[in-house]
C-alpha cells in the first residue's frame, strides 16, 4: 500500500524524503520519481541498508507522513 503512496504524492512527499535522508542528492530524488522500488534501492546504497530494512524504513516514513497529512486535516472539536 504504502508503494502507491510513494507514487501518488511523490511531489509533496519528495522535500520530506530528502530532509529523511540527507545522503540522497536531487539527482537521486529525479532518479527515484516516486518509485518504491527505486527509492530502496538508492538508500541500500547510500546508506547500506539490507532490501528489507530499506523498505520497512520507507514504509515507516510513509505511514507517518500519511498520519500527519491527517492530523492536519481533521477538523478539531469545538467546545
Amino acid at each position: 500500500m504504502n508503494k502507491d503512496i510513494v507514487e501518488g504524492k511523490w511531489k509533496q512527499m519528495r522535500g520530506e524524503t530528502k530532509a529523511w535522508w540527507g545522503k540522497l542528492t536531487d539527482d537521486d530524488l529525479d532518479r527515484a520519481a516516486g518509485k518504491f522500488e527505486v527509492l530502496a534501492g538508492l538508500l541500500q546504497e547510500k546508506y547500506g541498508y539490507s532490501r528489507e530494512v530499506a523498505a520497512n524504513e520507507i514504509d515507516k516514513r510513509v505511514t507517518e507522513y500519511e498520519a500527519g497529512l491527517k492530523k492536519k486535516t481533521t477538523p478539531t472539536p469545538a467546545k
